[in-house]
């Protein structure tokens, strides 16, 4: 049973909502490579197997005398013992490599600074060694992606820490994360938005692409459209693993326009620190009525740029999309999805910069996600996202100028200086999506007549 060649992603999962999204993601992609809860295959091994053809992307295949063995290339830190303890004794426990579980003993008890200077600050090393045994043992290294929270402290400190180590071990690497941004409505702590204008700093210099997700729109998705009465987080991770799914489907399945992680940043990412992304899923069905609908491709598309469709609580109608991507699954023709984005794009212009012609590229793919029989992903670079740094930035600034809670931040060795530095560094990205919201052709044109004046000059 061999794998076509692959290039390579290490999975890492930081922190108590980083392991459970990790959890959730795990399950999702062996589920659609048809691999059981302990590594080893259970669908039909043929030569031209959809589903192994690729596999090498997440995981290593371990031929001993028995069935090949599939080890997912992953790595599952926290600061506490807990969440690594009840992955290792739950079903998956089998699945992932002993050594690849590291945590503390303290905890990072919601402080950045802890995850980032003090308790992360030691862990550091070890972790790096684990990455470093996994890297080595790739052909094609293709780059990392993190899930963390940033709200809390071992996500968002020891994330933004490792992220940062990684930038320099592997700076021709691609970094993706997926990021959950805290919301106002359903805040765990009251330091989140300090830890969260931190590691936005952090991220905003050491990541290629950052997906963010914020559990407001995610409890308004399973309220409102699954019908769910009492959301669990379990059910909110069920969401985000689709996205992820859905997200890594051009690089895990073999499509029309193959996709990998540096095409998907260099068709999404215009201006450098403009690298946050707004993803969105199609579609979002209860278990009821699902088997009464069946959604055309323009249904679909348009699903997509609908913000009852979207994982951050941001309203696309009052920025413009720079750039997106769309990742079909399913039996979809290239034609009916060029068809589709076209009309999408034209009749709601207004959302769409100008100035970047062709500005929505996609991939298709024609394994369909399990249990349904198409679905589309949708990630989006669009001005209307500094909506959610704005918000940070208000609850932020309103303990800061205060100089609230800034003690436990302090004790732990750290500069009061980062906190300003931090403020301003968003500061000025929400300015640069507010220019780039409001640049047009014309600007263009008018930019231009004024240097051919200075050139006459």
């Amino acid at each position: 049973m061999i794998m076509g060649s692959a290039r390579e992603i290490v999975n890492i999962q930081v922190g108590q909502a980083g392991n459970q999204i990790g959890e959730a993601f795990w399950e999702k992609v062996l589920q659609e490579h048809g691999l059981d809860q302990s590594g080893f295959f259970q669908g039909e091994a043929s030569a031209d197997s959809v589903q192994l053809q690729r596999a090498g992307v997440y995981f290593s295949e371990i031929e001993s005398s028995g069935p090949a063995k599939f080890v997912p290339r992953s790595v599952q830190i926290d600061l506490e013992a807990g969440v690594c303890n009840r992955i290792k004794s739950g079903p998956m426990g089998a699945l992932f490599r002993p050594d690849s579980y590291l945590f503390g003993e303290v905890g990072a008890g919601n402080n950045w600074a802890k995850g980032f200077y003090t308790e992360g600050a030691e862990l550091i090393e070890s972790i790096q060694d684990v990455i470093r045994k996994q890297t080595e043992a790739c052909d094609a290294l293709q780059g990392f992606q993190i899930l963390h929270s940033l709200g809390g402290g071992s996500g968002a400190g020891l994330g933004t820490l490792l992220l940062s180590k990684l930038r320099e071990e592997y700076p021709d690497r691609m970094m993706a994360t997926f990021s959950i941004l805290p919301s106002p409505k359903v805040s765990e702590t009251v330091v989140e938005p300090y830890n969260a204008m931190l590691s936005m700093h952090q991220l905003v210099d050491n990541s290629d692409l950052t997906i963010c997700i914020d559990n407001e729109a995610l409890y308004d998705i399973v309220e409102r459209t699954l019908h769910v009465k009492q959301p669990h987080f379990s059910d909110l991770n069920e969401l985000i693993s689709r996205v992820m799914c859905g997200v890594s489907t051009s690089l895990r399945f073999p499509g029309q326009l193959n996709g990998d992680l540096r095409k998907m940043s260099t068709n999404l990412i215009p201006f450098p620190r403009l690298h946050f992304l707004m993803p969105s899923y199609a579609p979002f069905q209860d278990t009821k009525s699902r088997q009464f609908t069946r959604l055309t491709t323009p249904e679909l598309t348009s699903a997509l740029f609908d913000r009852r469709n979207l994982l951050v609580a941001c309203d696309p109608r009052f920025g413009r999309y720079l750039t997106a991507t769309i990742i079909y699954r399913g039996a979809i023709s290239s034609r009916e999805a060029d068809v589709a984005v076209h009309d999408l794009q034209t009749k709601n212009a207004a959302m769409f910069t100008e100035w970047i012609p062709d500005n929505v590229s996609m991939s298709l793919v024609s394994v369909p996600p399990a249990g349904l029989t198409q679905a589309a992903t949708c990630l989006g670079n669009s001005t209307s996202i500094q909506e959610v740094f704005q918000r940070t930035m208000n609850s932020f600034s309103a303990m800061y100028k205060r100089g609230a809670f800034l003690h436990w931040y302090t004790g732990e060795g750290m500069d009061e200086m980062e906190f300003s530095e931090a403020e301003s560094n968003t500061h000025d990205l929400i300015a640069e999506y507010q220019q780039y919201q409001e640049a047009t052709v014309e600007d263009e044109e008018a930019y231009e007549d004024e240097e051919a004046a200075e050139e006459e000059q």
